[in-house]
């Protein structure tokens, strides 16, 4: 299984950049996503961003590895990892509702 990981632009080059994630510093392949400047948040699998990120989406995503990381051991606090999903109502993403 694959887990997306964000990580930040530290320094671009042309077709890759260095980032930095919660596991520290790595080369992104970005030939996908085009040439990023420096801060900006990626989604990273297995070594290539595949997605440009909003700084508060980057952060859910931190928080919910987080809270993954804990279950596995064995300290959860679903308040604090999905802190976007207390208190509503689940939804479906606007690409599974049906057309009105």
């Amino acid at each position: 299984m694959c887990i997306g990981v964000p990580m930040q632009v530290v320094r671009a080059e042309p077709f890759q950049a260095w980032c930095k994630g919660a596991d520290g510093e790595a080369m992104v392949d970005m030939r996908l996503v085009g040439s990023q400047p420096e801060g900006t948040w990626v989604l990273t699998f297995l070594g290539a961003a595949r997605e440009v990120l909003e700084p508060e989406r980057a952060a859910q995503i931190q928080a919910a590895l987080a809270g993954l990381r804990d279950a596995m051991a064995g300290h959860y606090d679903p308040a604090a990892a999905f802190a976007d999903l207390v208190d509503r109502e689940p939804q479906l993403p606007d690409f599974l509702r049906e057309p009105t």
